[in-house]
């Protein structure tokens, strides 16, 4: 699904036009990003919970030479769906 198609669904599910619908979408992603800046967890009833977890230094290699390299520690963004959602896709 591209971001018009999704603009458009959402535009027809809520009933409004497809500028609101994209300007919603675009304040809906603004405010979860803020949020995982901040380090909390968004829930999203029925869709799932997003969070940031602390991924570890680690060792790699480099797959053109074999070397070994360090990986450096990270914040990831984590997603975890919802019961409803993992059950709708089955």
């Amino acid at each position: 699904m591209t971001k018009a198609e999704l603009v458009s669904a959402i535009a027809k599910g809520a009933g409004i036009t497809k500028k609101q619908a994209e300007a919603a979408l675009k304040a809906s992603v603004q405010a979860v990003s803020d949020a995982l800046k901040r380090g909390e967890r968004v829930p999203v009833p029925g869709f799932g919970i997003f969070s940031v977890k602390n991924r570890a230094e680690r060792k790699g290699r480099n797959p053109k030479t074999g070397a070994e390299i360090k990986i450096p520690a990270r914040k990831v963004v984590s997603f975890r769906p919802a019961k409803e959602l993992r059950e709708s896709i089955k």
